[in-house]
C-alpha cells in the first residue's frame, strides 16, 4: 500500500523525551516519518529551570543524517512551575509560546502528532484545521496526562489497558503495537561467539525505579557461567528520558559494577546495539509490575528482542499473554518470584527454546511490526476516520501526493 496521507505533509511532534542518545517510539517515528517524506519538526520539551525572554529562546537545527528530519529546542519565555502552581495562568501563556513555536516553522503544518502525557502543549491550543494524533505509549498516571487527550481526533496507543482509559473522550482509538527500527532488519547477521559463557541481554534505562532490583540480583547471582550484558543507560549524566538519582539506585548501579558475570556497555547506536543483541543466546526482562511505568502491559525493547529470534524471559506482558512462542513468561501479575526458575530452566534447555522453528516466528512477528508497517496501519486508521467525518476541516489533507 503507497502512503497517501502521511507523505508530503508538515507534522509537529510533541513529547515530552528529548531527542537524545536513547530513542524511544516518539523517536523513531520522527526519522520514519522524514524517511516517506513528510517535513517533520521534533519538539524537545522546554528547559524546566531556565527560561527567557530573548528572541532566540527558540530554534530550529536540521538533524545530522536524515533529511527533512528538524529539531526544535526552546525555552519558554515564563517560569515553567507555573504549570504546577497556577495551571490557569500556563495555560494562557503557553498558547503564545505554540504561535511562537509554528512562526518559526514558518510554513504551514498540516499534523500535530502528540506523544505529550505532560500535556504541556495542550491538543486543543492548536488551529482545529491541524489533524491532530494523539498516541500515549505509557501509562497515564495522573490528570494532566488524562486531560492531554482532548483535542485530538484520533487516539494510537500500544496497549487496550491505555485504550480503556480514555473512552470517555469518545475519540476514535485503534490498538497498534511497538515498531521496530529499520537497524534491526538483520535476518542474516553474523553469529559470533563472543566467549565461552552464556551471553544474556538485557537492554534499557537502568535508572529506572520500576526495575525488579532484587529478583534481578538473584538470577545474576545465581547463575555465574552466564555473562550479563547490559546495554543502555547506567550513568546519570547520559539519560534524556529521566533517571532516578537516589542513594539507592547508585548502590545498585555500583553493585552490578562489581560483580565478575556483568558487563555495563552503556547506551549504544541504534545500528550497533541492533548487532549486539543479536549475538546473545537469551534476553531478559525484569521489572516490578506494581511499580512498572507501563504496568506490564508493554515494552518497546520486546519488539527489538524479537527481531533477534532468541528466547525472551521476562516478567508477565499482557500484550504478549496469547503468544507464548514469542515470550517466556511468569504467570503472576503481582511479584516475580517464580522468574528466576524460569530463567534457570529456559537456559537448561536453550536448544528447544531457540529451534529454528521458534527464532523463525520470532523474526517474522518483528518484521510484521516495523515502523514502515505501522504507519501503513496508522494511515489507514486516519483515511477510515476521515470518510466517515463529515467535517470538512481536514478536507485538505485528504489529497492525493
Amino acid at each position: 500500500m503507497d502512503a497517501w496521507f502521511l507523505t508530503n505533509k508538515v507534522i509537529l511532534i510533541l513529547t515530552p523525551q528529548a531527542w537524545g542518545n536513547m530513542l524511544l517510539a516518539k523517536h523513531h517515528y520522527a526519522i520514519e516519518l522524514a524517511k516517506q517524506g513528510n517535513e517533520v519538526y521534533f519538539l524537545n520539551p522546554p528547559d524546566n529551570h531556565n527560561w527567557s525572554l530573548s528572541g532566540e529562546r527558540i530554534q530550529i537545527k536540521a538533524f545530522p543524517g536524515q533529511s527533512n528530519l528538524f529539531i526544535i529546542d526552546q525555552q519558554l519565555y515564563f517560569p515553567y512551575n507555573f504549570k504546577f502552581y497556577s495551571r490557569k495562568l500556563y495555560n494562557i501563556l503557553i498558547k503564545k509560546q505554540i504561535r511562537d513555536i509554528l512562526h518559526l516553522i514558518s510554513k504551514p503544518v498540516d499534523l500535530i502528532w502528540s506523544f505529550d502525557l505532560g500535556n504541556l502543549f495542550p491538543l486543543s491550543f492548536f488551529d482545529k484545521k491541524l489533524f491532530k494524533i494523539f498516541h500515549p505509549v505509557d501509562e497515564p498516571v495522573n490528570r494532566d496526562a488524562l486531560l492531554a487527550a482532548n483535542g485530538g481526533d484520533i487516539l494510537f496507543s500500544v496497549t487496550r489497558e491505555i485504550i480503556d482509559q480514555y473512552k470517555g473522550f469518545g475519540i476514535p482509538s485503534f490498538f497498534i503495537n511497538h515498531g521496530l527500527a529499520e537497524e534491526f532488519y538483520l535476518k542474516n547477521a553474523e553469529q559470533k561467539n563472543l566467549n565461552q559463557q552464556l551471553n544474556v541481554g538485557l537492554s534499557g534505562n537502568f535508572l529506572r525505579l520500576d526495575m525488579d532490583r532484587k529478583i534481578l540480583l538473584q538470577i545474576i547471582e545465581s547463575n555465574p557461567e552466564a555473562l550479563f550484558h547490559f546495554y543502555g543507560i547506567h550513568s546519570f549524566g547520559d539519560s534524556n528520558i529521566g533517571a532516578a538519582k537516589d542513594t539507592e539506585t547508585k548502590l545498585f548501579i555500583s553493585y552490578l559494577q562489581g560483580l565478575k558475570n556483568v558487563k555495563l556497555h552503556g547506551v549504544l547506536k541504534t545500528t550497533d546495539l541492533a548487532l549486539a543483541i543479536n549475538q546473545m543466546d537469551a534476553l531478559l526482562i525484569c521489572y516490578d509490575i506494581p511499580l512498572d511505568q507501563s504496568k506490564g502491559t508493554n515494552y518497546h525493547k520486546v519488539m527489538e528482542y524479537l527481531s533477534t529470534g532468541k528466547v525472551i524471559i521476562s516478567n508477565n506482558i499482557t500484550t504478549y499473554r496469547e503468544y507464548p512462542e514469542l515470550i517466556r513468561m511468569t504467570e503472576s501479575r503481582e511479584n516475580n518470584e517464580k522468574l528466576p526458575d524460569l530463567f534457570r530452566e529456559t537456559i537448561k534447555n536453550l536448544d528447544k527454546w531457540n529451534s529454528p522453528e521458534l527464532e523463525n516466528k520470532r523474526m517474522a512477528f518483528a518484521l510484521h511490526n516495523t515502523y514502515r508497517e505501522q504507519l501503513v496501519r496508522i494511515e489507514s486508521c486516519i483515511s477510515e476516520i476521515l470518510k466517515e467525518n463529515s467535517n470538512n476541516d481536514h478536507k485538505n489533507l485528504i489529497s492525493s501526493s
